[in-house]
């Protein structure tokens, strides 16, 4: 599943915010038993007794669940029917399931050749999400069916069987039914054995208006009137392989699709709202070359005859992978050919590659219990860059893939109170808390580095070794190793365990000496904490991949070693004295390098003649921002690498230290000098903005619009007159409709006429908002409105974040935009969350939006009172001033 991380360890980072956060805050915080501890420590909830989760009892599985509903897309309810031929393993006189906002109004069991017993009981246990059906008799060992009736209600949270809301080409408003299932939100739709360890194959129905399109995971196998009503049809689909209850998916609603045949001749279609199949087109070819890459890849067939990807208008995930109908927002799916910029295009190219990932990694064979979910996700958001690599070199995307998760992951991951990869999970309220940068991008880049130091010939055999032996059952993460291990002989229970089951990475640092023709390395880890040095007593250690490149070949290894101990020597051999030595080549090992000054000075020239790769500046101007933050090394070794980046053209890396100057632009909101920063950032981006351009020039691909609308949103953003009055003309000719702006421009221009308008451009912004057609556009408008800096705009924006206008998995955008545009719009979006606060927990139901919700404040708040720990230790803040002055401007302005 794809979706934006929650942010982490919230208790505490709401320590900064002054007031006592609201009580339904506190309450959503405590939900686990690790949330509960973190609060009590802080003085801010007790620990009250409870009674520790339970797994369903084993007397009783399901083989086959035949299950029919009838969903009402007028009063918004729905009926069920579900007979699931079951096993009892041991006697017994009750049935436990999960169960959730469903009412069972009867069940009874028949057992094979014997008469039907009907409960005389519904036990429900609504804090554990289940129902025990008592019955007046033993059920004996052997099979049977089970048969329930129930009905319930199409939510509008955004989970379970819920309605979701779309405006028909007319412009009338109509509700379509769908699903949302993992975690545990199956039991919502049904009463079910709802864990992804008790597997079953399912026949399911549905009963639809006629004019409405059904879909769930199989191919339709009959269509038929249904009795008593001319206006309803049942849509019966085949059976499914055996499966996970979390991976059952069934729609209700209107649509269009385009449709297509893999070279492997697996049917494959893109279902759009009506009028918009056009739309679906680029994610069709991006399905279509997937599916038989993966296929190859792993060297498994796709199981199923048809793959279906829809587009859902309400939709709290970025996608959901569920086995033959894959689910997604319209944004993550849906490319106009005029109208998408192409950032949009690699965010649905990897989203499709991520989810397809799952078709068989999560899918075929599925993680026993939710503490392997790391594996699942991880996996699938490492090898989603590797298809769409295959499928569009062009777009760089391993350099792209450092930037947006190995550096994301490690600036979580050196938190104090990170979390390891491997989470033990008890109750599955606890899921939630693991979708974070954690469980996906560390896990993607501990896999990427699993990957490289095996070697792809023998991952690959150990890949298919794994999905062969587990396939259609359950794993846990020691499975894999264990196949990857025989796969290659390496020691990758070893290795990966110090990795995944401990929190936090190593900082290497490493020192040369030149002895004749050989250079001596001498490597030492420690933990990388980005609240300073390393104290404690006992330090983690790592199996450390190390590779190392020289100046004689940039893109290649001259050297590969597992450092297995604290410290080590190496001998690299035939190293003239004149040549740089680089760790960490293609920034895949997922730690930090420290390097002596000498080493440091060394590369340098690397860094201005771009023999140096991408991939390898990105990652050497990371590790040296994240280490002046920390206080390890001074601001001053920072500058005077960055002086060598005058020739960068690269955008991941511009991208990379965008961000970097971004977080020093919000800590210096807060003082007298945010106008030098602003000024600075200008000097900064002005040159390559002049060498850019507003228009495409021949030739120019897919890299150049991206780094475009990079550098003039930031020049626009820091009020460089220039770009501020050309944007300012441009804007004006697109709302007038004489020269409509590009897509790839639209954000930039948005930002920077919103960033220095009034309130009539508000209002032109969001008038343009409801003309919209497309969500693309609407959410690329809903993301810049808190740009704008009135107080009273700032209120107006946040009162439409809940207007019936945006989405309601939108709201968080626009809330957070605000919070991220400026100082008094954190304050203000904070104070809006507080007296908004009973409604948005009500709308996301404590889900992961949640999280998204409130992070912006949090780590904004964080990074003003980390006063210690900025870019500017290990200097006193005091006296930043003066460094703004004589260092960034005297090394950095060369740009």
């Amino acid at each position: 599943m794809w979706l934006a991380a929650a942010a982490p360890s919230l208790a505490r980072r709401l320590l900064f915010l002054g007031p006592p956060p609201p009580p339904l805050l506190l309450l959503l915080l405590s939900r686990s038993s690790r949330r509960r501890r973190r609060l009590y420590s802080l003085g801010l909830a007790a620990m009250p007794e409870k009674r520790p989760f339970e797994r369903l009892p084993a007397d009783v599985s399901p083989i086959n669940y035949s299950l029919c509903l009838k969903p009402d897309l007028l009063d918004f309810t729905f009926e069920g029917k579900l007979e699931a031929a079951a096993q009892v393993r041991q006697a017994t006189n009750q049935i436990v399931m999960n169960c959730a906002d469903i009412d069972i109004i009867t069940a009874s069991y028949v057992p094979e050749g014997d008469e039907e017993i009907h409960a005389t009981g519904f036990n429900y246990q609504n804090e554990d999400e289940k129902v025990t059906l008592s019955f007046p008799s033993t059920l004996q060992p052997g099979t049977g069916t089970l048969k329930i009736d129930f009905v319930g209600e199409l939510n509008d949270k955004m989970k379970g069987f819920y309605r979701s809301k779309y405006t028909t080409p007319s412009g009338e408003v109509r509700y379509a039914a769908v699903t949302q299932f993992e975690a545990t939100d199956a039991r919502r739709a049904f009463p079910c054995w709802d864990e992804p360890a008790i597997k079953a194959t399912f026949d399911i129905s549905l009963v639809v208006p006629k004019d409405r399109v059904a879909l769930s995971n199989m191919n339709v196998i009959d269509r038929k009137p249904y009795p008593d009503d001319e206006n309803v049809v049942e849509v019966k689909f085949a059976r499914t392989p055996v499966m996970s209850t979390y991976l059952v998916a069934f729609v209700v609603g209107e649509y269009d699709f385009v449709e297509t045949r893999s070279k492997d001749g697996v049917c494959v279609r893109v279902y759009t709202p009506v009028g918009k199949a056009e739309q679906g087109k680029f994610a069709l070819e991006v399905a279509a070359k997937t599916l038989p890459f993966y296929k190859d890849y792993f060297n498994v067939p796709y199981p199923l005859p048809k793959i279906d990807l829809i587009a859902i208008a309400d939709f709290a995930a970025g996608a959901m992978e569920n086995w033959g109908l894959v689910t997604y927002r319209e944004t993550a799916l849906l490319i106009d050919s005029k109208n998408s910029c192409s950032s949009s295009r690699q965010w649905v190219a990897l989203v499709v590659g991520h989810e397809l990932a799952h078709q068989w990694f999560g899918n075929l064979v599925t993680m026993e219990w939710w503490t392997h979910l790391w594996l699942n996700e991880g996996f699938a958001s490492w090898i989603e860059y590797l298809c769409v690599d295959h499928c569009f070199p062009e777009y760089d995307i391993w350099t792209q893939f450092v930037s947006a998760d190995y550096t994301r992951a490690q600036e979580l991951d050196a938190l104090d109170n990170s979390h390891p990869i491997e989470v033990s999970v008890g109750h599955p309220s606890e899921v939630d808390e693991i979708f974070d940068a954690i469980s996906y991008s560390k896990g993607a880049s501990v896999i990427r580095m699993l990957h490289d130091y095996i070697g792809d010939k023998d991952f690959k055999k150990g890949m298919n070794m794994y999905l062969t032996k587990f396939q259609q059952k359950n794993a846990a993460t020691e499975d894999l190793w264990e196949c990857l291990e025989s796969a290659s002989g390496k020691p990758i229970a070893a290795v990966m365990n110090t990795w995944t089951k401990q929190m936090g990475f190593p900082l290497i640092y490493v020192e040369a000496e030149q002895v004749e023709d050989d250079r001596i390395l001498k490597l030492s880890q420690r933990k990388f904490c980005a609240s300073g040095p390393y104290v404690g007593e006992d330090c983690p250690q790592w199996m450390v991949p190390i590779t190392i490149s020289t100046s004689e070949d940039p893109n290649h290894a001259k050297l590969k070693i597992l450092m297995d101990k604290p410290e080590m020597n190496i001998v690299l051999k035939n190293v003239k004295p004149d040549q740089w030595v680089k760790l960490n080549l293609g920034t895949v090992g997922f730690y930090r390098t420290q390097y002596s000054s000498a080493m440091l000075e060394s590369l340098l020239p690397g860094i201005r003649d771009l023999s140096l790769p991408p991939v390898d500046r990105l990652g050497l101007q990371n590790d040296l921002f994240s280490l002046a933050r920390a206080g390890i090394i001074s601001t001053v070794e920072v500058l005077k690498v960055m002086e060598a980046f005058v020739n960068e053209p690269n955008y991941t890396v511009w991208s990379d230290l965008s961000c970097n100057l971004g977080i020093l632009s919000t800590l210096l909101s807060h003082t007298d000098f945010y106008e030098e920063i602003q000024e600075f950032v200008k000097d900064v981006f002005s040159p390559i903005g002049e060498r850019l351009g507003w228009d495409p020039k021949p030739g120019e691909g897919h890299l150049d619009a991206l780094l475009r609308g990079l550098v003039l949103g930031k020049l626009g953003k820091a009020g460089h007159k220039a770009t501020l009055e050309e944007a300012r003309r441009r804007f004006k000719d697109h709302v007038e409709g004489k020269q409509i702006l590009s897509a790839d421009l639209r954000s930039p221009v948005y930002l920077t006429v919103l960033k220095h308008g009034d309130g009539t451009t508000l209002d032109i912004m969001i008038k343009l908002h409801k003309q919209a057609d497309m969500q693309e556009e609407k959410n690329r408008i809903e993301r810049v409105l808190g740009a704008t800096l009135s107080p009273e705009l700032i209120q107006k924006v946040l009162t439409f974040a809940l207007s019936e206008e945006v989405r309601p998995q939108d709201t968080v955008s626009v809330i957070g935009g605000v919070a991220g545009g400026s100082k008094h719009g954190r304050k203000a979006a904070w104070k809006f969350i507080k007296e908004n606060w009973e409604e948005l927990y009500n709308r996301y139901q404590g889900g992961f939006l949640i999280s998204r919700l409130i992070k912006p404040h949090l780590s904004n708040a964080v990074s003003f009172n980390s006063k210690s720990h900025s870019f500017l230790c290990p200097y006193n803040f005091y006296f930043f001033p003066l460094f703004l002055r004589f260092f960034f401007l005297k090394y950095f302005l060369c740009y």
